[in-house]
């Protein structure tokens, strides 16, 4: 069974089927001068059906009103149809998403935009309960002193108490005066920071702020050197200095108990490192360590991750992992072994995800010390990690003494923040050999809190009343609002009650948008139901297609406006029935009387003085159209030389481009002008020998339709369409001036004749054999290039060439004011085939030319013979072991003969050239210092790097450096491929290091800078420092590099970073930033 045909079902008929039925129509009208209703319903598509269906709207079907609004399962990206979501989110930041899931739940902050190392720090001091009691136990007096603690109380406030998910840490910032685009390291912003907040917290006078940071943070430790002979100490090793961090290496070290017997272990000085001991009045040995004297209630630990690289003069991370306890027992670490238990849980962890040393980003995860939870702060984004500091999914098994303690590994964070290949391990013996294990390779300070329970370490925490009285503070560590102090209470209740007043706000207007755009699409759906008209009898309206299709997609739509499809008579424009729609009357009151506007136009309000005016142009269209095509046959006749009954001339080349073009329905401004190339500026025939004036001669009756056009196109111009008939005269000024040129022409074309018979070897660039000891004379070669471009020159451009100076002043300006000697020096001379030539050069120093030519030469461009510099060539009785001067270099392919002669015979000595007057040896040094400094002191030009694979370098590599630079060369930019490795142009300066080239050439050719091997030629270019300009390394020049492949490919951002901070902000951390701003405490 075949299939149906559906190809022609629901066919559209073809656009032109519809031109020729309106066309027809128009005809019909203009002949008979009647217009009937069939004829309206033709002319505006009336009689078209209601379309179902479509996909698109139908521009040609005014009862069309499909595609107006989507499917119902679509969507625009736009308007009232969007989707819900894109709607909800034109609406603004939702703040219900910046909600706090419950007091219980931290909240984050703010990243400003590289401050994550100062926000995992704040959230480190946070979260130790006993600290955010001082911080919020300061006193009103103090904090209106000290702005830092101000904004440090209101944080803290905000952090224990804010509906928000999150705060903005910006006030704390601005008042540390911290850039917040400059990424820094948080070690030493927290070192800063406490020091800082120790300075202004002395001001306190409550016990408990005043001396929070030394009691939390504060340890102690001494440098001990015993003498191996007496076995004293030093006097220096009673001296007892604090510290509130340890900074343990972690280069070569696994595990925090290596580190901290690294730190820890007693080092011997021996032979050069001898002490000298007072007591022994000698050199002796000795050993040298570091004694824990007391510890902090916080122990802070640095992993010294970040190393210093003498070779490259750079810091590098280190990120092999590093394993650390849950559980820390410092009881032994102790100088004096602890009467108490020394026992510290692990309560935070500061990661830094990044390869690079100054970039990356900051992170902490903080254990609740209330519920024991874990938490990672990530700026704005706080997550519950559970029972362990790397989630739940990284938990391994708890610890159950005597059997050894699996080790958990928490693998290098992922971008995304996420822990990966948590392997069991069992932990050896040790000070943490019972205590669970974890390990990260990016954890870059852990913080340790001392157990309190047992320890006599609890001071009572005293806060001032109203009364200014100091009252014992009760230990709640609940995140109600109510134990917060009333000043900071009241300012985190407004900016509560704020909070909740934006979020019913968003609230109230998400609802009154949805509320509206509902409304308004069922408004839509209804109208557009009602709006198709169904028979020819009914009443119906037009309305303006593009007003309607504001009205469907806006939700607050404009006026209605039908002036768009208005004629000049106010009536509806046959002409704008593709942007307008046939509206049922119902449609059109609903819509007119809530939305206003006009013109009502009804259906009878077409326009008949439009419809005939159209009908008119049709005909004249039809007719001009017949016409054209009639006199084109005509026009190929006359460009053909078939046509010889020709009375008035017209441009060829306008009446070649005429019948190239399209047959119009009427005349364009391309159709004006058809004698206005061959019209001179006197008004005349322009003579045929000039420049574009070549004509041919016309029919009259194809005259007259060119001038009827033109003069219908420019209708103003007040010279219109000049006519020139066959007996036309050609302008007699215009010829005079073309028999001027033609004779000047003739004229230049003798004397150039002649001097190329004068000078016949110099004109065709030959170079002839020279003689010794025979008289000759030099000119610039540059003269001489200009000279020979000159008389050769001929046709159109033997009166564009430039013409050469005279010689007289070009004689003049070979020499030196100060000396009258030569500036210039004569090229070199060599020996070819029996036979002494010079080089030859187009552009540099000066050639020698014939007695003969010199003569000619004067007399054709104005010079006296006696002024002219004259050269012998002499044999150099000096220099015996060389046979002539310069290289030999293949100069012409003509043969010469042997010299013969006693003055022309070659010997061994060296031949040079006498100059009369002689060069200016001091006053061409000059030049040629200046040339080079000029040379070296170029910018952004290009010079090319080729990426050389293969083990040989071609040929063409090596010479291309001493190739002259041409810079009219078009030069590509791209990076391309060539038989022996990759290619591209880099520009530069005379100023430019190589290392900023080596950067360039990473970049461009993807060879990391440690791997490039760069070479000039056969020099290899070494060191960093060095500009271009030091090794002469000029524009145009190719350099080529090999790829060593010895250190391991990375991303060229890192090394950029790493420039960037290094250069940008070499050495500045947080200096010019209250931080490091020394004030009186």
């Amino acid at each position: 069974m075949n299939r149906p045909t559906t190809r022609s079902k629901n066919k559209k008929p073809k656009p032109s089927d519809d031109v020729d039925k309106i066309s027809d129509t128009l005809r019909k009208i203009h002949a008979s001068g009647e217009i009937t209703q069939d004829d309206i319903n033709q002319l505006y598509n009336i009689g078209k059906p209601v379309c179902q269906g479509c996909r698109v709207n139908a521009k040609d079907n005014p009862n069309c009103f499909c595609g107006l609004i989507p499917s119902p399962n679509g969507s625009r990206k736009s308007g009232i149809w969007q989707k819900m979501s894109d709607i909800i989110q034109s609406l603004g930041p939702d703040p219900f998403k910046e909600l706090r899931a419950s007091l219980d739940s931290p909240a984050g902050l703010t990243n400003l935009g590289a401050t994550c190392y100062a926000n995992s720090i704040l959230q480190c001091l946070y979260m130790n309960t006993t600290f955010r009691k001082g911080v919020l136990s300061i006193e009103v007096d103090v904090l209106r002193k000290q702005p830092v603690l101000d904004q440090l109380a209101r944080l803290f406030a905000q952090l224990h108490a804010s509906k928000r998910a999150f705060v903005d840490s910006a006030p704390f910032i601005k008042t540390l005066e911290l850039d917040n685009g400059v990424q820094q390291d948080s070690h030493e912003f927290l070192t800063l920071l406490l020091s800082l907040l120790e300075r202004c917290l002395s001001n306190s006078r409550s016990v408990v702020p005043r001396t929070i940071v030394q009691d939390l943070f504060r340890g102690s430790v001494s440098h001990v050197t015993t003498c191996s002979r007496c076995g004293k100490d030093s006097e220096a090793s009673s001296k007892i200095e604090d510290f509130y961090e340890l900074e343990l290496n972690v280069l070569g070290l696994k595990s925090l108990d290596e580190s901290l017997d690294d730190y820890l272990r007693v080092e011997e000085l021996n032979g050069e490192n001898q002490y000298f001991c007072e007591s022994c009045e000698a050199r002796v040995d000795a050993s040298r360590s570091i004694k824990l004297r007391t510890l902090p209630r916080v122990l802070n630990i640095q992993l010294k991750r970040y190393v210093f690289l003498p070779k490259t003069t750079t810091k590098k991370k280190i990120t092999s992992a590093f394993s650390f306890p849950r559980e820390l027992d410092m009881r032994k670490r102790l100088c004096d072994p602890a009467q108490v238990d020394l026992i510290y849980d692990l309560s935070a962890i500061l990661i830094h995800k990044g390869t690079a040393v100054n970039s990356g980003h900051y992170i902490a995860h903080i254990r609740d010390e209330k519920r024991g939870q874990w938490w990672e702060f990530d700026d704005e984004h706080v997550s519950n990690l559970g029972d362990h500091p790397f989630g739940e999914d990284s938990s391994g098994h708890k610890s159950k003494p005597p059997q050894k303690e699996p080790l958990v590994h928490s693998s290098p964070v992922s971008a995304a923040g996420d822990a990966t290949d948590v392997l069991p391990q069992f932990a050896e013996n040790g000070d943490s050999e019972h205590s669970e294990i974890f390990s990260s390779a990016d954890a870059y300070m852990l913080m340790y809190n001392l157990r309190q329970t047992n320890v006599h370490l609890r001071k009572t925490s005293m806060v001032l009343d109203a009364n200014n009285t100091e009252t014992e503070r009760t230990d709640s560590t609940s995140n109600d609002i109510t134990s917060l102090p009333s000043y900071l209470r009241d300012e985190v209740d407004e900016l509560n009650a704020s909070y909740v007043e934006a979020c019913h706000q968003y609230k109230l207007r998400k609802e009154t948008t949805l509320r509206l755009i509902e409304e308004r699409r069922q408004e839509v759906r209804l109208i557009l139901s009602e709006a198709p008209v169904q028979s020819f009898e009914e009443p119906f309206y037009w309305i303006s297609a593009n007003w309607l299709r504001l009205w469907v997609d806006n939700i607050m739509p404009p006026v209605l406006d039908n002036t768009l499809i208005q004629c000049s008579h106010g009536k509806v424009h046959m002409a704008e029935v593709g942007s307008m729609k046939r509206l049922s009357a119902s449609a059109w009151v609903k819509l007119f009387s809530k939305y206003g506007g006009g013109p009502a136009l009804a259906k009878d309000d077409y326009c008949v003085d439009c419809l005939k005016e159209a009908a008119h142009k049709l005909v004249c269209a039809d007719s001009y159209r017949d016409r054209r095509k009639t006199v084109k046959e005509l026009a190929d006749s006359v460009l053909s030389g078939n046509c010889t009954d020709g009375t008035y001339y017209v441009s060829k080349a306008w009446l070649q481009q005429w019948v190239k073009r399209k047959i119009t329905d009427a005349p364009s401004e391309a159709d004006a002008g058809p004698t206005a190339s061959i019209r001179c500026p006197h008004g005349q025939l322009m003579p045929e020998q000039a420049a574009g004036a070549r004509r041919l001669l016309v029919p009259e009756n194809l005259w007259l339709f060119f001038y009827e056009d033109a003069v219908t196109m420019n209708p103003d111009d007040p010279l219109g369409c000049p006519s020139f008939p066959i007996d036309s005269e050609q302008c007699s000024q215009c010829s005079e001036k073309i028999s001027e040129v033609a004779c000047l022409e003739d004229s230049l074309r003798a004397v150039k004749n002649k001097q190329r018979e004068n000078h016949e070897k110099l004109a065709a660039g030959k170079s002839f054999p020279l003689h010794p000891n025979h008289e000759y004379y030099l000119l610039p070669s540059v003269w001489l290039t200009t000279w020979r471009n000159y008389v050769n020159a001929g046709g159109k451009n033997a009166l564009l060439c430039d013409e050469p100076e005279s010689l007289d002043s070009v004689i003049d300006k070979l020499k030196c004011e100060k000396h009258l000697r030569l500036l210039e020096r004569p090229l070199d001379l060599v020996h070819k085939r029996g036979a002494i030539f010079q080089k030859v050069s187009l552009t540099d120093g000066l050639t020698i030319v014939t007695s003969s030519d010199w003569k000619c030469f004067c007399e054709e461009w104005g010079c006296s013979e006696n002024k002219g510099i004259s050269a012998i060539i002499e044999h150099d009785n000096d220099a015996p072991d060389k046979a002539i001067c310069g290289k030999e270099t293949p100069i012409c392919n003509e043969q010469h003969g042997s010299i013969d002669g006693p003055n022309n015979r070659l010997d061994e000595k060296r031949l040079v050239i006498r100059t009369s007057p002689e060069v200016c040896e001091e006053c061409v040094g000059e030049r040629a210092s200046s040339e080079l400094m000029r040379r070296l002191n170029y910018c952004n030009e290009d010079i090319y790097v080729t990426c050389v694979h293969g083990k040989e370098v071609p040929k063409s590599i090596l010479e291309a450096s001493e190739t002259a630079f041409d810079p009219g060369r078009r030069i590509s930019k791209r990076s391309r491929r060539t038989n022996y490795g990759s290619a591209v142009n880099l520009k530069v300066s005379g100023s430019t290091s190589i290392y900023q080239l080596k950067m360039m050439i990473w970049e461009s050719l993807g060879v990391v800078k440690e791997n490039q091997i760069i070479h000039k030629g056969h020099t290899k270019i070494e060191g960093e420092s060095s500009t271009l300009a030091d090794l002469n390394i000029f524009p145009g020049d190719t350099l080529w590099v090999r790829d060593s492949k010895i250190h391991e490919h990375r991303d060229i951002a890192d090394e950029i970073s790493i420039q960037k901070m290094d250069v940008e902000h070499a050495e500045e951390g947080f200096r010019g930033t209250l931080l490091t701003t020394d004030f009186p405490s």
